[in-house]
């Protein structure tokens, strides 16, 4: 699978790199958050990364004065799996390189969406990327080398409207895109091989399971 640039203009329609942040203490403080090898930890808001000043700067100006949470999502990950989606776009900034898979909402035909659809970019170190609401995203990925080699992990700061990922309303079904809410402001699709498919989540990917490991 080819990984293309963030900076690339292949990226416009997913999204587009913020510039302007000074993220310098965002990701010193990100160092002291938990950081599985073997798996990945997600944690919506995180007290120690929102009461920097950084919280009200995203909130004017990504976000237009409207209230955020700052959290993480850390560790070791090389898989599809999932895409989901929110309202309102989600900001990520890693301390190393890494590589989203992506796709884009209107590509769901009848329920589903092909893995073929997805495409990968590599976001560097400290750069602020801006990913669409209309963007199909999941966890980040570890990056790859041309050589095949799996960087050992990662850390990025995931910035969302407040309360995304919190706990799932109670609601009735309406419509097709209700069976896809999974928690507040989540909307999500899983392959198949997915835990999340196990646990109940719509089944919505169809083809390979992406593995950055595996290209």
């Amino acid at each position: 699978m080819k990984v293309k640039s963030v900076f690339s203009k292949a990226f416009a329609k997913y999204g587009k790199v913020l510039e302007g942040y000074d993220v310098s203490d965002l990701l010193k403080k990100l160092e002291d958050t938990p950081c599985p090898t073997d798996a990945t930890v997600y944690k919506p808001g995180e007290p120690a990364l929102e009461k920097l000043p950084i919280l009200q700067e995203f909130s004017d100006g990504a976000y237009g004065g409207m209230p955020i949470q700052i959290g993480y999502c850390n560790g070791y990950n090389t898989k599809l799996n999932c895409l989901e989606y929110h309202r309102g776009s989600e900001l990520n900034i890693s301390t190393v390189d890494m590589i989203l898979l992506v796709a884009n909402v209107a590509d769901i035909e009848n329920g589903k969406l092909s893995t073929k659809k997805v495409e990968a970019f590599r976001v560097p170190a400290g750069v602020v990327v801006q990913v669409y609401e209309t963007t199909l995203h999941y966890a980040p990925c570890c990056d790859v080398g041309a050589d095949g080699k799996v960087s050992d992990g990662f850390r990025v700061v995931i910035v969302l409207p407040k309360d995304t990922n919190t706990a799932k309303p109670e609601i009735k079904e309406r419509n097709f895109e209700d069976k896809l809410l999974w928690a507040r402001n989540k909307w999500l699709l899983a392959h198949p091989s997915s835990s999340e498919a196990g646990q109940g989540a719509y089944v919505g990917l169809t083809g390979k399971n992406i593995d950055l490991a595996a290209r």
